[in-house]
C-alpha cells in the first residue's frame, strides 16, 4: 500500500476527502440543531436521510438550506459576542472616574485607606 509515491499520494487524497466529509456533516448536524424554525419532526428526517445518503442528503441540504447557515451561524456569534461583552462589564469596573474618586475619598475619609493608597487609586482613575 505505501510502496509507492503515488500510493501515498492518493491515500492522502482519500483521507482529505474522507476529513472534508465529516467536517460537512458536523457543520450540517450542528446548522440542523441550531435552527429553532425547523421541527423536531424535520430535524428527524433530515438525520435519518444523512444516515441513510450522507452524500446526496448533504448536498441537496446545502442547496436548500445553504443561505440559512450563514444567517443562523452570525446569529449564534452576535449572539455569543453580546453575552460575553455584558459578562466583561459585569466583571470590570465601569464606574466613571468620578465615582472612584469619591469612593476612594469616602475610604480614604473612613481610615480603611491610607493617603498613598488614596492617591494610587486617584491616579487609576484618572488613567
Amino acid at each position: 500500500m505505501w510502496d509507492t509515491l503515488g500510493n501515498f499520494l492518493l491515500v492522502t487524497i482519500y483521507i482529505f476527502f474522507f476529513v472534508a466529509y465529516l467536517m460537512l456533516l458536523f457543520f450540517i448536524l450542528t446548522d440542523l440543531f441550531r435552527d429553532r424554525s425547523l421541527s423536531g419532526w424535520w430535524k428527524a428526517v433530515w438525520v435519518i436521510f444523512l444516515i441513510l445518503l450522507p452524500i446526496l442528503t448533504a448536498l441537496v441540504y446545502l442547496i436548500a438550506r445553504g443561505g440559512g447557515m450563514q444567517e443562523r451561524a452570525a446569529q449564534e456569534a452576535k449572539a455569543m459576542k453580546q453575552a460575553q461583552d455584558e459578562y466583561i462589564r459585569s466583571v470590570t469596573n465601569d464606574q466613571d472616574p468620578a465615582e472612584q474618586i469619591a469612593k476612594a475619598k469616602q475610604l480614604h475619609d473612613q481610615g480603611i485607606i491610607d493617603d498613598a493608597e488614596y492617591a494610587r487609586l486617584k491616579e487609576k482613575a484618572l488613567a
